[in-house]
């Protein structure tokens, strides 16, 4: 059943508007990167340490940052005050990130803790267990080693599925292709740039999935390109591309709607673990769907130029 029936939606004649449209969100990214001197990385990628606790009551950032202006570490009086403390979850629920320094003790993040459930007596679960959501620690060497796995697991993943459309397809259908998928990567960084979000090991799983969902619709029309090609001989390619595009627009709707919906459930009820992650798959949804039609196909008429079929 087809949820859309027979369409002629002239999308080659908007081409344009979709190169304006990318270029205007990806400038707007990629001034956001280069004010903030680059995505916002987590202490996957720096390092550091977090520590997540969670009060009795509600609790003011305000309060949290005043007493976290003098630590005591080893004898040592320290001021944290401008470290990224915020509330996550719940008004009761408080983050703490810490960046790497030199000479920290091991069990720094336990200090933490201990200093924010001593100068709350009022506000925290008389067992400290309770109080303890989560401590992390991620050290400087074990960081940048992530950092370039996450980026060579990208560029990996472009480069062998180049690879795959050239032979199963052909070059210039993997150049679009290509260029569809970086496009996704390149806004989704951007806009999570923009909103100030973080960069984590699980944001990365979500851009490689962002890839290949955008590569399967992708893929769904070019593969539709292929058969017109040889049906609809007499046609110009941008022709047959137009007919492609609305040959598969009812498959493409359908799968784009299901997913969207399922990711916002997540989105919405998934809690502060996956909310990130959820969050990125949203948008890569939207703009892989957009991308399959807008980016890729217009590249592959560009380079198939005056070629009739």
């Amino acid at each position: 059943m087809r949820l859309i029936k027979e369409t002629d939606i002239k999308f080659l004649s908007q081409s344009r508007f979709g190169y304006f449209l990318s270029g205007a969100i990806i400038l707007a990214g990629l001034i956001s990167l280069v004010l903030q001197g680059g995505p916002r990385l987590s202490i996957d990628f720096k390092g550091g340490s977090l520590v997540a606790v969670q009060f009795t009551e509600v609790m003011d950032v305000n309060n949290v940052r005043q007493v976290m202006d003098a630590v005591s570490i080893e004898g040592q009086i320290h001021n944290y005050s401008r470290a990224e403390i915020k509330q996550f979850g719940s008004a009761k629920d408080i983050s703490v990130r810490l960046p790497i320094q030199e000479d920290q003790p091991d069990n720094f993040p336990q200090l933490i803790v201990n200093h924010l459930y001593e100068s709350f007596p009022d506000a925290v679960p008389a067992d400290q267990n309770d109080f303890i959501l989560s401590i992390e620690k991620v050290g400087p060497k074990i960081g940048a080693e992530l950092s370039g796995k996450a980026v060579m697991a990208i560029m990996s993943a472009l480069l062998l599925i180049l690879i795959y459309i050239s032979i199963r397809f052909e070059f210039k259908f993997a150049i679009g292709a290509i260029a569809a998928l970086s496009h996704d990567v390149i806004i989704t960084l951007g806009i999570f740039s923009i909103m100030d979000y973080e960069i984590s090991l699980p944001i990365i799983a979500a851009f490689l999935t962002i890839v290949g969902y955008s590569l399967n619709d992708t893929i769904v029309i070019l593969d539709r390109v292929r058969e017109n090609v040889k049906s609809m001989k007499r046609s110009s390619y941008s022709d047959m591309v137009d007919r492609s595009i609305n040959d598969s627009l009812s498959r493409t709707i359908i799968t784009s709607i299901t997913t969207f919906m399922v990711v916002l459930i997540l989105f919405v009820f998934g809690g502060e673990v996956i909310h990130y992650f959820s969050f990125a798959m949203l948008i890569g949804v939207v703009v892989g769907t957009y991308s399959s039609m807008y980016v890729a196909c217009p590249i592959v008429v560009q380079l198939h130029k005056g070629v009739k079929s």
